[in-house]
């Protein structure tokens, strides 16, 4: 039996689950994952590892489940910065988008993938789960007339492409080549709505 299914036999129950959650959360955006353990996480939350584990199936499980909250906040932030942006094209709602997710307070969503690159076996649902989160919304952000093969392979081309970037970025890239790159991929999003016309 896990931890989760333990937990959720109550209202209480899931209310705490959540509680440590939102703690360890906090923590985890804080300080990133270096040094990510349950203890810290027990430590962060007020809490001992024991009740962290009555609650949660292990450490990568938390760590999951704190970096699952962090990318829907990050996402919460990027749509509305897409819709906000006053721009009817992709290409508008890309580049209203990327601050968002280039935000210095996002790195430890980078760290995540890097995590998921460095050993797969143990992290591999960290990167699987961001293209979850992520394509379903760029999709959305896709002219409506598209056919939804074509929304899917823009939204995957965007994703791949600012992923890039990110990595870049966060490895001491050069800001220059990158700012020059986005801006190409802006371009090609344009010229991609264009054909439409």
């Amino acid at each position: 039996m896990t931890g989760y299914s333990r937990s959720t036999r109550s209202p209480r129950g899931e209310a705490r689950r959540r509680e440590l959650l939102e703690l360890v959360t906090e923590d985890l955006a804080a300080n990133g994952l270096v040094d990510f353990s349950l203890r810290r996480a027990a430590r962060a939350a007020g809490t001992t590892h024991k009740v962290l584990l009555y609650h949660f199936d292990n450490a990568d499980d938390l760590l999951l489940q704190a970096v699952l909250r962090l990318r829907d906040r990050r996402v919460v932030a990027g749509l509305a910065a897409a819709r906000e942006s006053g721009g009817d094209s992709l290409a508008a709602r890309i580049r209203a988008l990327w601050p968002v997710l280039a935000d210095e307070r996002a790195r430890v969503l980078d760290q995540a993938i890097g995590l998921a690159m460095y050993d797969p076996a143990r992290y591999a649902a960290l990167g699987r789960e961001a293209s979850q989160q992520y394509l379903p919304h760029l999709v959305a952000l896709c002219p409506e007339h598209w056919s939804a093969r074509r929304k899917q392979e823009v939204a995957e081309l965007v994703l791949a492409t600012l992923r890039g970037f990110l990595i870049d970025a966060r490895t001491g890239g050069d800001s220059a080549s990158d700012s020059a790159g986005f801006d190409a991929l802006v371009r090609a999003l344009e010229r991609e709505e264009a054909a439409d016309e």
